[in-house]
């Protein structure tokens, strides 16, 4: 049996990232070949993440990116299952190394985000070597990318929260990030009434309908109220109707116009760890 030294031990840290008796317990079972102590470090990792596979990652980190080519834009959300371990260094250097990954790479989805190389491992075995030293799961809980001429992001200061906007031409950084700001803080459906997906539109006539029933409004009056309530509801939760939170005043859309006439929002996405 090979003599296990603290300098071993310190060696192994380095290399793998590892809490100390892990790095010595694996040193001694691979005999002090530092090779194979790295794959038992892993091994345990993917045992923890197979025994907690079934936890809730209701915590962790969302990250808002403009893709190095300038045309495009990326969320990405690493989970966990406390806040605790989402305030950690470490778990905040692997969600701005992966966030850095899908900017330059754009991925469509997450299994291609996963399989993304950074510093000789793909992303998948540096989630599950973390989930290994921290003991809790961790996982993609997002990644979306949206495409645009001009693209702006927001990311909340808590890092729970993520936006991305996308516009058909450049237009100032700060107005930009408003609107980003907007989607951030009142969470609408759509950029316009006519983008609202139709299942959303039917919902709401239908609460619309309901609630001019249980009003014991006339049946031929019935539709013309549901319709006048989902005026209401575009108002309320479509990007461009609703009150630019900056000047309660003006909406969205008059806020946009001010700053550029030609101007306009082509899309967004949007993803937090409360909703």
């Amino acid at each position: 049996m090979a003599a296990i030294t603290a300098a071993d031990v310190a060696k192994l840290r380095k290399m793998t990232g590892a809490g100390m008796m892990d790095c010595k317990n694996a040193l001694s079972e691979a005999d002090g070949n530092f090779e194979r102590a790295g794959e038992i470090i892993r091994e345990k990792g993917k045992l923890v993440a197979a025994k907690r596979a079934d936890r809730e990652t209701t915590e962790g980190a969302v990250m808002a990116r403009v893709a190095s080519c300038g045309k495009a834009g990326v969320i990405v959300a690493l989970g966990c299952e406390t806040d605790f371990v989402a305030k950690t260094d470490e778990f905040k250097s692997l969600s701005a190394k992966i966030a850095e990954a899908a900017s330059s790479s754009v991925p469509k989805d997450r299994e291609t985000l996963e399989s993304i190389v950074v510093d000789g491992s793909t992303i998948a075995q540096l989630i599950s070597d973390q989930t290994g030293k921290s003991g809790e799961k961790h996982v993609i809980a997002a990644c979306e990318t949206i495409a645009g001429e001009y693209l702006a992001t927001y990311v909340h200061m808590n890092n729970k929260l993520a936006t991305a906007v996308a516009f058909n031409k450049e237009i100032p950084v700060e107005a930009a990030k408003d609107i980003a700001m907007q989607v951030a803080a009142m969470n609408p459906v759509s950029v316009s009434r006519v983008e609202c997906p139709p299942a959303i539109v039917e919902r709401e006539m239908q609460i619309g309908r309901e609630q001019a029933r249980l009003e014991n409004k006339p049946e031929n009056m019935i539709d013309r109220i549901a319709e006048g309530k989902l005026t209401k509801f575009f108002k309320d939760s479509t990007l461009l109707e609703q009150d630019f939170i900056k000047d309660a005043k003006i909406s969205v859309a008059q806020y946009l116009k001010s700053i550029d006439p030609d101007a306009s929002v082509t899309g967004f996405i949007r993803f937090s760890f409360s909703d």
